[in-house]
C-alpha cells in the first residue's frame, strides 16, 4: 500500500514539474513553409482565396474525414470565413485582407490559440512560389500538445508541408484538365436581361462577375422578377492588346421591365442572332483557347463576324453547382452575318502524363492571342418607355474594379 502511495506521489510531482516546465516555455511562435506550385500565380491565388477549396488540400481535413466544416455566406476575399469541429478540437478562420494575385492575410483561432496567417504568391521558374506563414501565442493546452508531438514547428510545419503538396496536386489536375468543342453555327434566341455595364481589365472580369451576379439575382428576388436561364457576360468590345473590355454582366429574366433613371442596374434585350457556338469544359482560365478555336472555325468556313458585339459568354456550370474546376462549363457565342454548314471540331487538352478523355482530330496550330473585335453599334436596342409600365429602382453598385 505504501508503495502505491509513493508511486502516486511520484506521478503527481512529475505532473506538477511538467506543468511548471510547460508554463514557463516561450509561448510565441513563428512557423513558415514554402513550395513551388505548378500553376500560374492567378490560378493559385484564386484557389486559396476561396475557403471552399480548403477541403481539397488541407491536411487536417484529409486526416479527419469526419470533420464538420461550416461555411459562412461569404467564402472568398476580405471578410470571408469558415469554422470547423474535428477530433483535435474546434477552430475558425477569417480573411482580413487580400491583394489580388499577391498576398492574403487571415486570423485563425484554434482551441484557444489565436494566430495571424499570411500567404504570399510570387512568380518563379516552374510555376508559383507559395509561402505560408503563421505567427501566434500558444495556449497552455497547445503547449502541452506540441511538447508531446515534437514542438510547434514540427506540428504546424508538417501540416503546412502536407497541405502545400496537396494544393499542388489538386491544382495541377483541376486547373490543367479541360476540353474545347466548336459546336458550329447556331441561332441564339432573344432574351430580356438585367445588367450592369462598365469597362474592366481582363484580370478583374471574373472577380467582378462574382460580385455582381449575386447582387443582380438578389435584386430580382426582392422585386419578384423571374430569372430565366444562366447568368452571362456580353463583351461589347474586346481589346486583346491592351487587355481591357467593355462588358455587361447580365442575368436573364422572363419578361421585359423598366428601370428608373439613375440606377446602376439596367434592363436590356438582345434580339435573336446567328453565332458560332463554342463550349469550354474546365477552368475559365482556358477561355482564350475557346475563343481561338471559334475564330479558327470562322476563318476556315469563311464566315463574317457581325460587329454588333465581340462575343457573349454564358456560365452554364460553375462552382455553385460543381466544386471541381475541371467540370465547369462555359459557352461562347460569336455573332456572324453569313450562314454556312456547321463543321463540328473537338479538341481535348489534358495535364501531362494523363490519358485523353476524348478522341481528337488533327487541327492546325492556332495563335494564342484572340483577334480583337470592336463594337460599331450597341447590342441592346433602346427600349421605348411606356407610360403605364412599372418602374423599379435598383441599388448602387459597390467594389467594382473598373479601368478608366
Amino acid at each position: 500500500m505504501r508503495i502505491l502511495k509513493y508511486i502516486f506521489l511520484l506521478l503527481l510531482l512529475s505532473l506538477v514539474a511538467l506543468s511548471i516546465f510547460v508554463a514557463t516555455q516561450k509561448g510565441d511562435y513563428v512557423v513558415e513553409r514554402s513550395k513551388i506550385i505548378n500553376s500560374s500565380k492567378s490560378e493559385v491565388f484564386n484557389y486559396v482565396n476561396d475557403y471552399r477549396n480548403w477541403e481539397d488540400f488541407g491536411s487536417w481535413v484529409t486526416e479527419d474525414p469526419n470533420m464538420k466544416i461550416i461555411y459562412s455566406q461569404k467564402t472568398v476575399g476580405a471578410g470571408a470565413s469558415y469554422s470547423w469541429e474535428g477530433k483535435e478540437g474546434t477552430g475558425d478562420m477569417k480573411t482580413l485582407f487580400t491583394k489580388e494575385n499577391d498576398s492574403i492575410s487571415q486570423k485563425m483561432n484554434f482551441n484557444g490559440t489565436s494566430s495571424d496567417v499570411y500567404w504570399k504568391f510570387k512568380d518563379t521558374i516552374g510555376g508559383t512560389k507559395v509561402s505560408w506563414k503563421t505567427k501566434g501565442k500558444m495556449s497552455f493546452i497547445f503547449k502541452i500538445y506540441t511538447a508531446f508531438n515534437g514542438g510547434v514547428d514540427k506540428v504546424i510545419g508538417g501540416m503546412y508541408e502536407k497541405s502545400l503538396t496537396n494544393l499542388d496536386k489538386s491544382l495541377d489536375y483541376e486547373i490543367n484538365t479541360f476540353s474545347v468543342k466548336v459546336d458550329g453555327l447556331v441561332k441564339k434566341t432573344a432574351s430580356f436581361y438585367l445588367k450592369q455595364t462598365f469597362t474592366s481589365k481582363f484580370s478583374s472580369i471574373l472577380k467582378n462577375t462574382r460580385l455582381l451576379f449575386p447582387k443582380i439575382i438578389d435584386f430580382c428576388k426582392k422585386n419578384n422578377i423571374v430569372v430565366k436561364g444562366k447568368p452571362f457576360v456580353i463583351y461589347e468590345t474586346y481589346d486583346a492588346i491592351n487587355e481591357i473590355a467593355r462588358i455587361s454582366i447580365c442575368v436573364p429574366i422572363k419578361e421585359e421591365i423598366y428601370i428608373s433613371p439613375g440606377s446602376d442596374i439596367l434592363s436590356g434585350k438582345y434580339e435573336t442572332f446567328e453565332a458560332v457556338k463554342t463550349t469550354l469544359t474546365g477552368d475559365y482560365s482556358h477561355r482564350i483557347h475557346a475563343l481561338n478555336k471559334a475564330l479558327e472555325y470562322i476563318k476556315i468556313n469563311q464566315l463574317r463576324i457581325d460587329p454588333v458585339m465581340s462575343h457573349l459568354e454564358i456560365y452554364t456550370t460553375t462552382k455553385a453547382e460543381i466544386k471541381s474546376p475541371s467540370k465547369w462549363v462555359t459557352e461562347f457565342y460569336i455573332p456572324i452575318v453569313s450562314k454556312a454548314v456547321p463543321v463540328s471540331t473537338t479538341t481535348t487538352y489534358i495535364q501531362p502524363n494523363s490519358t485523353p478523355v476524348e478522341t481528337t482530330q488533327e487541327e492546325p496550330t492556332v495563335n494564342n492571342t484572340a483577334v480583337p473585335v470592336k463594337v460599331i453599334k450597341p447590342i441592346v436596342k433602346p427600349i421605348i418607355k411606356k407610360p403605364e409600365a412599372k418602374k423599379i429602382v435598383a441599388p448602387k453598385a459597390t467594389e467594382i474594379d473598373e479601368y478608366q
